[in-house]
């Protein structure tokens, strides 16, 4: 694999997960050609919501009391958002996935680890569940989910019934899609908001209609059910702990290449997603500069890297990129944690429900899976503290064509 940096020319300004191609696959590469523009890909593999509640009520009845679980929220349509807690540490890991709810892997992965950590009697499971208060939200946007598509369910009226000074807006925030197609789902009569684009640094912003209609690179508003309860959770446990150390957030991307090479992207990592406040570029989040620690983040992000490339030598598992640099993205809830001192971490698997459906769901979960143990092994045993975050710089970037 190319290990070699390259200065990536070119690269669409895409938000953060939203890109929407899907470019055709190299047929040598290990990971096989994968898509076919003319097949149904299905998603019956994956878990639904009801079938989500009864795995976590399973968890918490073979854990015999270690796992913990209670309803955080509810989604716009009214569907439970979950929240699983499992160890009693001192070190707080925030771990969502689904917050576009066609991208399903992460909740696999998450409802394994919680099986693991909750019910294991292994060393390792003990020490996570000693070192390690797990906080999960397998699945923060059900509503979305259940449509296997990007956006919630919600209208801009629905909004402003809920937030009546958003009347004055001069037009619906900008990540709202109201008409039209994306991913392959149309939204014409059922428009939904990219939720991954309503968090804001300020965990205690309320929502002005001089902000709207806002833009990718300006914070978001909290106007969803759906952020706002990952916020609420987000905010309880800084002020049942301090700090929330670390926050993953689990997502999908589209198919790209490893840099110099013509193998498929297996997933992608990023420990950046708004300039560093410290710096000229970060200056405008100069308030947040004590807290943000990117060198953190590195480490975490290398903590997984790791543990994918010691699974071995011409594996899929050894496809492991940076994601896109060089990111302003406030909006998301990676960058509004990473500026309120959290560690934050990134997982891009290749290829939304629209594109694989299930195919591949075992490498893709496994991949996930890998990532997060060894990010939370490290977290436990402090090991990630000795990795060096200039090593972060050494991990191949995303091509978006073979072989450049």
């Amino acid at each position: 694999m190319m290990k070699k940096k390259k200065m990536m020319t070119g690269l669409l300004a895409a938000a953060l997960c939203a890109s929407l191609a899907t470019p055709t696959l190299a047929s040598n590469s290990p990971n096989g050609n994968l898509t076919n523009e003319n097949q149904v890909y299905s998603i019956k593999g994956f878990t639904d919501h009801a079938e989500m509640v009864k795995r976590l009520q399973q968890i918490v009845q073979n854990s015999q009391g270690r796992v913990a679980l209670e309803v955080a929220g509810q989604s716009n349509r009214g569907r439970d958002i979950y929240k699983a807690r499992v160890g009693n540490g001192k070190k707080v890991i925030l771990i969502e996935s689904e917050i576009h709810g066609n991208e399903k892997t992460g909740t696999e992965a998450l409802l394994n680890l919680l099986q693991y950590v909750g019910s294991s009697s292994s060393p390792e499971a003990e020490k996570i569940r000693k070192e390690i208060t797990l906080v999960v939200l397998p699945k923060m946007n059900p509503d979305a989910s259940e449509l296997d598509r990007r956006g919630n369910d919600m209208s801009w009226d629905e909004v402003v019934e809920k937030f009546p000074q958003l009347k004055a807006a001069a037009k619906p925030a900008w990540n709202y899609y109201a008409t039209g197609v994306r991913q392959e789902r149309d939204y014409t009569g059922k428009p939904g908001f990219d939720v991954n684009r309503d968090f804001n640094p300020d965990l205690n912003y309320v929502p002005k209609a001089a902000d709207f209609p806002g833009a990718s690179s300006k914070p978001g508003w909290y106007i969803t059910p759906e952020s706002q309860t990952v916020r609420d959770v987000y905010k309880s446990l800084q002020k049942e702990f301090g700090k929330v150390d670390v926050f993953i957030d689990l997502h999908h991307q589209g198919q790209y290449y490893v840099e110099g090479t013509d193998d498929l992207v297996t997933m992608s990592l990023s420990a950046e997603f708004v300039p560093d406040p410290r710096t000229h570029e970060g200056a405008r989040y100069a308030n947040y500069s004590e807290g943000y620690n990117v060198e953190f983040s590195k480490q975490l992000n290398l903590a997984a890297y790791n543990a994918l490339q010691s699974i071995g030598e011409n594996s899929v598992f050894n496809n492991i990129t940076l994601y896109q640099r060089n990111l302003d993205l406030p909006g998301t809830a990676l960058g509004s944690f990473a500026l309120n001192g959290s560690g934050t971490i990134l997982f891009e698997v290749r290829g939304q429900s629209h594109t694989l459906g299930q195919k591949k769901k075992g490498q893709l979960v496994k991949a996930v899976e890998t990532g997060l143990y060894g990010i939370i092994n490290g977290v436990a045993d402090g090991s990630v503290t000795h990795l060096n975050p200039d090593d972060y710089e050494k991990i191949p970037e995303t091509a978006y064509a073979p072989s450049l």
